[in-house]
């Protein structure tokens, strides 16, 4: 288990490196700040001056090698536009799109987990069809119209939850938290509930699926045979191994709600990441867009593993046929 631990890692550490080296060729190819950054008026002096100041008349190789080293220092350079380095400025607004997302992921799991339980348990009956006809709906509407949708009926129509802001926070270890305050939290819930929509519809549906799997395999009906309830059959045979493609999917769905949580963060006007890097990339704000893209890269590497870690706690098949 240890040198599969270390095998994985040192994996990632080279995944990590390839998506470095993507993505600064990538940010070489969509064009030069100079043009955004100096008036149409600057002189020729000065866009060398401009030039010199960021590096961008180096070689490639040596901008790239010095690329690495900021990041392994976490020095990213200095926003053009906010004039602060990326890293921090990029930190200092994780917290709030990082207690977000992570409301989100848990909604997708306390909603759809049950809902999908219950539908596969007895597949047929009019509640499960009901609760597949509405996993359809998260699938198919788009996150801005939800967005909107709930401020129009919540906020609107009935007053019922505020419709933008983040609300009171409380500070511990020197971040500010929403869900600590209930002011907070009910500025929460409308955002948290939009972005978690589709993740609740995937769950649900992969739940149903695994569910329906594992009724018909041969430990069920072995479980029924020895007169265990139906509860404990569901609760302790069924679930656990429904729960390893689940574990998959909402491992992926953490790191994809904090990549993806751009629209929602901009209709509810909460103060994330999502209007720091709408404003970067308008302005080709390398640092910035650096700075999030491999906060990004480096968490779905670290969320890949941790979902490989828990496959082999979930499934001793898989420990042991590493081993």
């Amino acid at each position: 288990m240890t040198i599969w631990i270390i095998q994985r890692a040192l994996q990632a550490v080279l995944v990590a490196l390839a998506m470095a080296l993507i993505l600064f060729l990538g940010l070489h190819m969509i064009g030069s700040p100079i043009e955004t950054l100096l008036p149409m008026e600057a002189t020729h002096e000065e866009r060398l001056r401009l030039i010199a100041d960021l590096g961008l008349d180096r070689p490639l190789y040596e901008q790239f090698f010095l690329f690495l080293k900021g990041l392994v220092q976490g020095n990213l350079g200095i926003s053009y536009v906010y004039k602060e380095p990326a890293v921090e400025l990029i930190l200092s607004r994780l917290p709030a799109t990082l207690e977000l997302a992570l409301a989100a992921v848990l909604l997708s799991v306390v909603i759809g987990l049950p809902l999908g339980l219950v539908a596969g348990w007895k597949p047929h009956g009019v509640l499960a069809r009901s609760i597949m006809a509405g996993s359809i709906l998260g699938f198919s509407l788009p996150v801005f119209w939800i967005g909107i949708l709930l401020i129009m009926i919540f906020s609107v129509y009935t007053g019922w939850l505020p419709s933008s802001g983040r609300g009171e926070t409380r500070v511990v270890f020197g971040i500010g938290w929403s869900f600590l305050t209930l002011d907070g939290l009910r500025h929460m819930i409308l955002p948290a509930l939009s972005l978690s929509l589709f993740n609740i519809a995937m769950v649900t549906r992969l739940t149903e699926a695994g569910v329906r799997e594992a009724v018909s395999s041969d430990y069920v009906r072995f479980a029924r045979a020895k007169g265990l309830s139906p509860r404990r059959i569901l609760s302790v045979h069924v679930l656990k191994n429904v729960m390893i493609p689940v574990v998959t999917v909402v491992g992926l769905d953490i790191g994809q709600t904090i990549a993806f949580s751009v629209v929602t963060e901009t209709i509810f006007s909460w103060p994330g990441i999502g209007k720091v890097i709408i404003d970067s990339i308008g302005a080709l704000d390398r640092p910035v867009i650096v700075a999030y893209l491999m906060l990004v890269v480096v968490m779905f590497v670290f969320i890949n593993f941790l979902v490989d870690v828990t496959y082999r706690l979930l499934d001793p098949r898989i420990r042991l046929q590493g081993e």
